[in-house]
């Protein structure tokens, strides 16, 4: 996270991240259905009044989440484009960085991926197009380095995007903390395959 983001999450209060972080542990452990306003009141140890004095709602509890999420990944996708390096190097940092950050807020990016269909039209408007905004730079980088024949072009930007996101984006769903290969593992392998698939021929 960097810039603004960075900084409105520092400004967040204490009580604020208590109740998000009690919101997001269970939510994903018992769903937003399966959760009351008064459950995350008693894990976050706050009153309803602290509760309302920062979310409005349990819906606004779980737009947080997400925005939260999604802020987050954007703001490091900006930053290893504005970083210069080669295409290649950059694939593998945002690739690298969506998966190990991926793991590391592992239940706020499963409530994201079951619970998303929940939001109100505006809010899941605002979602998408930060969704589509992410997968937009990435496959505008890779459609360059294409271009540019330092990427095979066999498969087309958008293909190559799909998959590379989509594994990234299945990875709440079967990875485990105390699982046999951690974070970092997985991030360098599943780097290294797209980068694979991306060399041009004879290189």
């Amino acid at each position: 996270m960097a810039g603004p983001e960075r900084a409105a999450a520092v400004r967040r209060s204490a009580v604020e991240r208590r109740i998000l972080d009690a919101a997001v542990r269970l939510f994903a452990e018992r769903g937003f259905d399966g959760t009351s306003v008064q459950e995350v009141v008693a894990a976050a140890e706050v009153t309803k009044g602290a509760l309302y004095h920062y979310f409005d709602s349990k819906d606004d509890l779980l737009y947080e989440i997400y925005h939260s999420l999604i802020s987050r990944q954007l703001a490091d996708l900006d930053r290893a484009l504005a970083a210069g390096r080669p295409p290649a190097e950059t694939v593998r940092a945002i690739i690298i960085e969506l998966i190990e950050s991926t793991a590391e807020h592992v239940d706020e990016a499963k409530v994201f991926a079951r619970e998303m269909h929940r939001l109100d039209h505006d809010r899941m408007h605002a979602v998408r197009a930060d969704r589509r905004r992410y997968h937009v730079r990435f496959r505008e980088l890779v459609e360059r380095a294409q271009r540019d024949g330092v990427f095979a072009a066999g498969a087309s930007a958008d293909t190559v995007t799909i998959v590379a996101l989509g594994m990234v984006n299945q990875l709440p769903h079967w990875y485990r903390a105390d699982g046999p290969k951690s974070a970092a593992e997985l991030a360098e392998e599943v780097s290294a395959f797209v980068l694979a698939a991306l060399r041009p021929a004879g290189d």
